[in-house]
């Protein structure tokens, strides 16, 4: 079926595929042509050289699978499971463990897995030859599971052989079934929320409702983990849990039922329950997800087509913005290119708006966590509004990406254009992302906070106002040495700058504690104040 690509192919094979070939059977029972698949299967896996991971991106070209190589991350990130491992409270434990476990999995899913997912490309070529449309999906489905598989080990390989040494061999084999279980849940709930969406929009309104589903996806997980823990009361670290009717909504807890059930033997109705959907549910969603395939990828299709009509938006908060911190008029010019820019680029949102999210969630979550030593009015009289400098989190990420770009080969213009002085463009995207993404989030805490604290937070939220503002700035110097505004690719978005990202994430510490010894002294947050509007007017001036 290839010729050009069978000198290519006899070349190398992969240990994937030959694990792959011992279950041989049940796809040929399945009526799936399993010659055909393994061929499509090693083609793409040939192919994912060439992609590099959102997790480990590199600006140099590197040989191999760069997914593979980036497997130790995921080794790294998953000692922060070991802890969870040790007692014998296993519905509490690994419902939080699975918790942290189906964060991962979701994420990687949405950040590398669902362009593969979504990949419409291939149709073209093999659309056009005698191959079975089953054959096709499976190899697609088979595609994502092989990476699945490797993020699940690495992810969870050292907890499970510290889990095996702790609780025995029954905790290990029930340990991989879970593992599978969660696998095969996220991977088919990701294709059934496409599906739905699939079906209903087209073309350009497409891809944007695909972008916002990503970004809801990624915040749900982020902000579920919250919903888990509340699951159990916890007195005198004597760990509780009592049966809720929405508790049959989280997967965490079903697969936290069925250990205690085997490592405890807590037998009851509730626990049956919880277990039995843990088992069934993703049975279910893999039968929905066969039966729906075909109307899946009939509705691909549509990602194909583009209207060419794009509503011109007219963004009144951005000209308000524009006429009160922008003064000349190439940097009025930049800045209305800049807003443009951060409003249209789905990476950009896929990437940053998660991170706005839970720069609004995170404060209240942090009150709300305090609401179970204190009451309401002692936290109103208490100083828990410094929770508000959680929303600096936003920052670094939003800042960093202002370098790239999905058409990032149009950065010629910088160079054609009549630019006086390119540290304009700088200065103007900065106080763009501002304008559009930070000021909001801003407004709405700014709100919330005096409704909760009274009038008394206001010298606290100005300051705080102007400590955003120096930080934007030293986060821009850290990320912008060479570069122009969206001038890189996305494909090589964070490849030198993880050190840097943790660095100012850990320089939010330093802005509040410096803010709240300020706030002890009398005149404390007026003296703040007013450095802090020096050295704005110094480092913007720059």
């Amino acid at each position: 079926m290839f010729p050009l690509l069978e000198a290519v192919i006899t070349m190398s094979d992969f240990k994937s595929l030959k694990v792959l070939d011992k279950f041989k059977f049940a796809f040929q029972k399945a009526n799936i042509d399993y010659p055909m698949m393994r061929e499509i299967l090693h083609i793409k896996l040939l192919m994912d050289a060439r992609r590099v991971p959102t997790i480990f991106n590199e600006a140099k070209e590197r040989s191999g699978n760069q997914f593979l190589k980036s497997l130790w991350i995921y080794a790294l990130m998953g000692l922060i499971l070991i802890p969870f491992l040790f007692g014998e409270h296993f519905i509490f434990q690994m419902s939080i463990l699975f918790s942290i476990v189906m964060f991962i999995v979701m994420t990687s899913m949405i950040s590398d897995f669902s362009s593969v997912l979504l990949d419409v490309r291939d149709k073209m070529v093999l659309n056009t030859k005698p191959i079975d449309p089953k054959t096709i999906n499976a190899a697609k489905v088979i595609h994502i599971t092989i990476y699945l598989v490797f993020l699940s080990v690495a992810f969870v390989g050292i907890p499970l052989i510290v889990g095996l040494f702790n609780h025995g061999v029954i905790f290990f084999l029930v340990s991989l079934l879970c593992f599978m279980f969660i696998n095969i849940l996220v991977l088919i709930l990701t294709a059934i929320v496409y599906i739905t969406i699939l079906r209903f929009f087209d073309g350009e309104k497409l891809k944007d409702i695909i972008n916002y589903i990503q970004i809801l996806l990624s915040i749900s997980m982020v902000v579920g983990y919250q919903l888990v823990a509340r699951s159990f009361n916890i007195v005198n670290l004597d760990i509780s849990y009592t049966f809720e009717w929405w508790h049959t909504f989280m997967p965490p807890i079903w697969y936290g039922a069925i250990y205690d059930m085997i490592m405890n033997g807590t037998v009851n109705q509730t626990y049956s329950i919880l277990a039995t959907l843990g088992i069934v549910v993703p049975f279910l969603a893999l039968a929905l997800y066969v039966k729906l395939i075909p109307s899946f990828e009939r509705n691909l299709e549509k990602l194909l087509t583009n209207s060419g009509k794009h509503k011109k938006a007219k963004d009144w908060w951005m000209k308000l913005f524009s006429q009160l911190i922008v003064r000349k008029k190439q940097e009025k010019i930049f800045f209305d290119f800049a807003g443009r820019m951060i409003r249209n680029e789905r990476d950009y949102k896929l990437k940053v708006y998660p991170s706005i999210a839970m720069a609004l969630a995170f404060p209240f979550i942090f009150i709300i966590n305090d609401l179970i030593l204190r009451t309401m009015e002692e936290i109103r009289e208490g100083n828990m509004y410094f929770a508000m400098y959680v929303c600096f989190m936003m920052i670094p990420a939003g800042v960093q990406m202002l370098q790239y770009s999905s058409t990032e080969k149009g950065a010629w213009i910088y160079r054609a254009a009549p630019i006086e002085d390119i540290r304009v463009s700088h200065r103007a995207t900065l106080k763009a992302f501002f304008a559009k993404l930070f000021i909001p989030v801003y407004l709405i805490l700014s709100l919330i906070f005096l409704l909760i604290f009274s009038e008394r937070v206001a010298p606290f939220l100005i300051g705080l106002l102007l400590s955003a503002t120096v930080y934007a700035r030293i986060c821009y110097h850290i990320f912008f040495k060479k570069s122009l505004p969206f001038s890189e690719s996305f494909k090589v978005a964070q490849s030198k700058q993880t050190g840097e990202a943790f660095g100012m994430l850990a320089l939010i510490v330093l802005f509040g504690v410096i803010h709240y010894v300020a706030n002890i002294f009398s005149y404390g947050l007026i003296i703040h104040g007013l450095i802090l509007l020096v050295v704005n007017i110094l480092i913007w001036r720059k």
